[in-house]
């Protein structure tokens, strides 16, 4: 670990910075900030607007597009900076990381301090960046039309790829952090896998709540609604019916609500399973602290829910998600190297 001390710094401050950007592009989200920057300029874009003229400027491109026309109207200036303010911070940070990796990428590739296999690790952290910002760009487009909102498919591609990044991002750092190989239970292994595929997929159902703005909707818990399990909105929204699923507001709370029960019981699955086995410090650990996360993650959604998804929660809720990958990222890790 010695050898590698300054590039598993580097790596973990790429992790720190990819956590902060999700907690503020949540912000942006659940303030509906997304759309105040119309356009995409990669160096001008930085600096924002600097006196009454650029703000007015920038005011008046905003006012060219659906999100004015059809929602905010009635928008002073003053409405219109505070929402700008967000998605520009947003795309600064997202500019930051692109300097933070490749910057010290370079440094420490000319100062012969990568192997060969982190050099290739890092190349891919590199497309997924490039990719990461590509999907920014490709999501804000689709609510630029017609439709004042974002695609809600764009916006699920956008986080997960920033979820997995950061995932990856942590796992190069962590093969740096623990480089002695040892045997593998591949046993747990492949439960963990499970577990890591099945909080993937219920993060990018969470992503479909949050584009189609689901979780103002059957606002109960346990139930969807008064006496009911099952709302009768989830299966008649769209056709084809399993179109409802992906696309209806309903369905999508459902398939995220449930989805939560079995992401709990698989991760209970795998603390009841790890600790009939003989483990070392850091996988009892990663197995202790992956327990606790999923239960706090679980009652944050409930509440989420049943406060009609007030800002603070919601991005609450998402820093738990990143947290709660970060563990099944470290307990996969010890269990598979």
């Amino acid at each position: 670990m010695k050898d590698h001390k300054g590039v598993i710094y580097w790596l973990l401050a790429g992790c720190a910075l990819i956590f902060t950007m999700v907690i503020v592009g949540g912000i942006t989200r659940l303030t509906h900030s997304g759309l105040s920057m119309s356009d995409y300029n990669l160096i001008t874009g930085t600096i924002p607007p600097m006196n009454e003229a650029e703000w007015q400027a920038a005011f008046e491109l905003y006012q060219q597009y659906p999100e004015f026309q059809k929602i905010n109207f009635n928008f002073t200036l003053e409405d219109f900076k505070q929402i700008y303010f967000w998605e520009w911070i947003h795309r600064v940070i997202g500019r930051l990381i692109g300097v933070v990796f490749i910057i010290p990428f370079l440094y420490f590739l000319v100062r012969k301090q990568l192997s060969k296999a982190t050099i290739r690790k890092c190349l891919v952290l590199l497309f997924l960046g490039g990719f990461q910002g590509f999907l920014g760009w490709y999501m804000v487009k689709s609510g630029l039309v017609d439709r004042p909102d974002v695609s809600h498919y764009r916006l699920a591609m956008h986080l997960t790829t920033a979820f997995i990044t950061f995932a990856y991002t942590l796992w190069v750092a962590l093969d740096l952090i623990f480089p002695d190989k040892k045997p593998i239970d591949r046993s747990m292994r492949k439960l963990i896998r499970w577990g890591l595929a099945l909080l993937l997929v219920q993060i990018v159902w969470g992503a479909f709540v949050a584009g189609l703005d689901a979780g103002w909707i059957h606002n109960h818990w346990p139930k969807m609604s008064d006496g009911k399990w099952i709302h009768e909105t989830v299966t008649i929204e769209q056709d084809p019916v399993w179109k409802n699923f992906v696309e209806g507001k309903s369905g999508v709370q459902f398939v995220h609500r449930y989805m939560a029960y079995a992401v709990v019981g698989i991760i209970i699955a795998i603390w009841l399973k790890g600790k009939k086995r003989v483990m070392t410090t850091f996988q009892s650990r990663g197995l202790n602290v992956l327990l606790g996360l999923v239960f706090i993650q679980f009652v944050l959604g409930v509440l989420t829910l049943l406060m009609q998804v007030p800002v603070w929660l919601g991005v609450l809720h998402q820093v738990f998600a990143f947290l709660l990958l970060a563990a099944m990222t470290f307990s996969l890790h010890r269990y598979s190297k």
